[in-house]
């Protein structure tokens, strides 16, 4: 291969080679930083003998996610209040056009999801994520993680059951949710609690990731009364030292979200989860680290 063939080759594959990343890690920049890794193995390497350049990068990609990721879960044990991904704006493109496809590409990629596999052990996650999101053969995942194909049904056997035991179980309407958060919006920053709790599932959770650098709940709120006084204590509040405001309706993750903006600023990133005409859960992103790549 030429210098730019070998380029040309890589480029092809990385979206892919970052969607295997991110859904393994959870977080842009370890998923880029294992990219870049897998980039200077390919380009460095020996390819006479890699007769499918797919197959081997993700290959490359997935064992070091693994590596990494055995790397995090240990740094994630002193993490300051609940973990929640970094939040990705996803727009598919023209690349996915069938709806059912799109469909399991945004679910692989979901808040809800993608904390049910931060439980999952390192290889349980790869071959979920290979198989589940995108849809590789056991044969290939068994060669990519260097296990005997009957050893990989086993895990994906576990993580599938584990991940739909774990994953909320009720199926949220796109529509439902854009007019519920809405709503949600107006009667949070209107103060209105009444209007708030009639939003609320008597047992809806609240789920706020601040990494301890910013203004969020260090543990899970639970209960429609806690998680409505709260919000309507943290609207009423705002933020110090800020003079303006703006939500914005971002797709995040696969699902519509708002993002708030504070005097030019991303401050936080909103995302509900739906069913039965009430909010289950609120997922409430303020991590300032995890901000910075989001794109409005």
């Amino acid at each position: 291969m030429t210098a730019d063939t070998v380029t040309d080759v890589f480029e092809e594959h990385r979206s892919v080679l970052m969607g295997v990343a991110y859904r393994m890690l959870g977080r842009v920049a370890d998923a880029e930083d294992v990219v870049q890794d897998a980039w200077l193995r390919w380009s460095a390497g020996e390819r006479g003998e890699v007769r499918e350049p797919r197959a081997y990068l993700v290959r490359v990609t997935t064992r070091l996610a693994i590596d990494r990721l055995r790397q995090a879960q240990v740094r994630r044990e002193s993490y300051v209040g609940p973990w929640l991904p970094e939040p990705v704006v996803t727009d598919f493109g023209p690349t996915v056009p069938d709806t059912a496809e799109r469909a399991v590409l945004a679910d692989s990629v979901s808040l809800a999801v993608l904390v049910v596999l931060e439980s999952l052990s390192p290889l349980e996650r790869a071959v979920f994520v290979l198989r589940e999101a995108f849809g590789f053969p056991y044969a290939e995942i068994a060669v990519t993680l260097d296990r005997s194909e009957a050893a990989v049904r086993q895990l994906a056997g576990r993580a599938r059951k584990h991940v739909e035991d774990g994953r909320p179980r009720y199926e949220v309407d796109p529509a439902q949710r854009r007019d519920l958060t809405e709503r949600f919006l107006a009667a949070a920053t209107e103060g209105d609690l009444t209007g708030l709790m009639s939003l609320l599932a008597p047992d809806v959770h609240l789920v706020g990731d601040s990494g301890g650098k910013a203004k969020a709940p260090l543990r899970v709120l639970r209960s429609a009364d806690k998680v409505g006084r709260f919000l309507i204590g943290a609207a009423r509040q705002g933020v110090a030292g800020v003079e303006s405001y703006e939500f914005r309706a971002v797709e995040v993750n696969g699902a519509a979200s708002v993002l708030v903006v504070a005097d030019g600023k991303p401050d936080s990133v909103l995302q509900l989860d739906v069913a039965d005409g009430r909010i289950q859960r609120v997922y409430i992103m303020r991590n300032p680290d995890k901000l910075a790549g989001v794109t409005y």
